[in-house]
């Protein structure tokens, strides 16, 4: 018995793996069709069987920990810049993908107690599930709504365009339906009412599609806007080395203002990485006003991401933080990151692992505050005046989180991905950004650096590029406005209409009688 669960186990775990190669960059959508289908079958066969529900939920803890143990392996490698935190490297390789993966251990357990006779139900409850515990995963203490199998579709465009209004957690639970869709015809295909919950699925996804060429067309039809200024969006390639090493910061500078390359006779803002100059902070910056001097004037602003730090009845809070300047170096606007990576820039549980020697990665190893809110910045001076909705490096995995009201014109979004190196990180990491464009039909702009910059229209089509481990600069001034998006409007309450909407499509199908 032992000898054939662990070959269960070990199958599992396969399945998972496999299903991380649908996942960007590869997106090898197809075989989401094989694993889900392999997963949601060996499931309803082994309910028929037993009852012991530890071994359910190991059963979806296994297909879990595959899945993530493969395409989340690139966490470790921030811990090898820090000779002190090379030992946790086995640990997180293994620990955070086995702690993720608790929540599919969920999933499993979960279908076995509300699992129907039903065919089409036990599908339909199936993908209810796993879509929900797939949006408890991006909610529960901090959140980690990371590779949801919906970015599986990240290079279909036309096909995703259906987020605008649905949003990617609703979307995520059709596409879990989908993906499982193939079991309807493998198992019932004399069974009418278990074969028209298949064609509705695949009747649906077809109108997505035609939904997303529609949409497209649309947008095409729109004419594009000239703004009077030029946003200049900065792609660098600096070596983390200036975290830990004596580094003068005005190399770093000079760096970054030959790579913008300013021209003054143009309106010019440039967007500079986060966290590009650690042993600044914001306040600190205008000493360093001799090296802008010559290459910057009125027509220049400049948003960059800095630290920041109030002093506060003698305990100093840091904030990671984005910055705008005028060319004086004067801040004009700030906003103070809120969605915090836990370890990398707060230390959950601090007082107690500080015991233990423990600290945060970055900012020299003080834990960052959180901000108080996200409002959108309205930067109006002289010549500019716009308004942007600020996000933070991963601040932009978060659906449905982001901005109460789309009065903005664009997002700007600062990254550092050096963190993890030369894997897949970087590039799911921009990946999510295509997802945030389309949800809510506006622009984003993106600087990252040891990452992708680029500018993403609110078709999530990357209209510019800077690539991975390159330096250079990609210009923004022309954009086409559309009517906010329905998701932009209501967030994830369609997410639970969408729910609700699967309640009741189980109860009809559970009155239905098999044929």
């Amino acid at each position: 018995m032992k000898t054939k669960l662990y070959i269960e186990i070990l199958i599992l775990i396969i399945l998972g793996a496999v299903t991380s190669l649908s996942l960007p960059p590869l997106n090898f959508f197809i075989v989401n069709f094989f694993t889900f289908t392999s997963f949601y079958l060996f499931l309803t066969k082994k309910s028929e069987q037993h009852k012991n529900f530890f071994i359910f939920f190991l059963y979806g803890w296994s297909f879990g920990f595959g899945y993530f143990v493969t395409n989340l392996y690139w966490i470790s490698i921030s811990l090898t810049f820090d000779q002190n935190y090379k030992f946790l490297i086995p640990l997180t390789v293994f620990l955070i993908p086995a702690f993720l993966a608790i929540f599919y251990g969920f999933v499993s357990c979960l279908f076995r107690i509300f699992k129907p006779r039903s065919k089409a139900v036990s599908f339909l409850i199936f993908s209810l599930i796993f879509g929900a515990i797939e949006f408890a995963r991006g909610s529960i203490l901090t959140g980690f709504p990371w590779n949801l199998i919906a970015y599986s579709f990240s290079n279909f465009l036309e096909f995703i365009s259906i987020i605008s209004i649905l949003g990617t957690y609703a979307f995520n639970l059709f596409c879990i339906s989908l993906f499982t869709m193939p079991s309807i015809f493998l198992t019932s295909h004399k069974n009418k009412k278990n074969l028209s919950i298949g064609v509705l699925t695949l009747t649906l996804a077809l109108s997505f599609y035609v939904y997303g060429v529609l949409y497209k067309d649309k947008f095409d039809k729109i004419a594009a806007k000239t703004n009077e200024f030029k946003i200049r969006i900065i792609g660098s390639n600096i070596s983390l080395d200036r975290f830990y090493l004596d580094i003068d910061p005005a190399s770093v500078i000079k760096e970054l203002i030959n790579v913008s390359n300013p021209n003054d006779k143009e309106k010019m803002i440039f967007v500079w990485p986060e966290g590009i100059l650690p042993k600044i902070s914001q306040d600190e910056l205008v000493e360093y006003s001799f090296l802008f001097d010559n290459r910057f004037n009125e027509n220049h602003l400049l948003i960059i991401g800095t630290n920041n730090y109030l002093d506060n009845n003698g305990k100093r809070k840091y904030f990671n933080t984005l910055s705008i300047y005028d060319n004086k170096l004067r801040v004009l606007n700030t906003y103070n990151k809120i969605n915090l990576v836990p370890f990398g820039e707060f230390l959950p549980f601090e007082n107690l692992l500080r015991k233990f020697g423990l600290k945060s990665l970055t900012n020299n190893y003080h834990s960052f505050t959180k901000g108080s809110k996200r409002d959108i910045i309205e930067i109006s001076k002289d010549n500019f005046s716009f308004k942007i909705l600020p996000l933070i490096c991963y601040e932009i995995i978060y659906s449905g989180k982001l901005f109460n009201n789309s009065d903005f014109d664009l997002i700007i979004n600062l990254s550092e991905d050096g963190w993890f190196g030369k894997s897949l990180g970087p590039k799911q990491h921009f990946d999510h950004s295509i997802f945030r464009a389309i949800e809510s039909g506006k622009y984003i702009i993106r600087s990252s650096n040891n990452g992708i910059a680029g500018i993403i229209n609110p078709l999530g089509f990357v209209e510019q590029r800077v690539n991975f481990g390159k330096s250079g600069y990609i210009d923004f001034k022309a954009m086409k406005k559309i009517q906010p998006t329905i998701f932009s409007l209501y967030g994830n309450k369609i997410f639970l209409l969408v729910i609700l909407l699967y309640i009741v499509m189980i109860f009809l199908f559970n009155k239905i009688k098999d044929e």
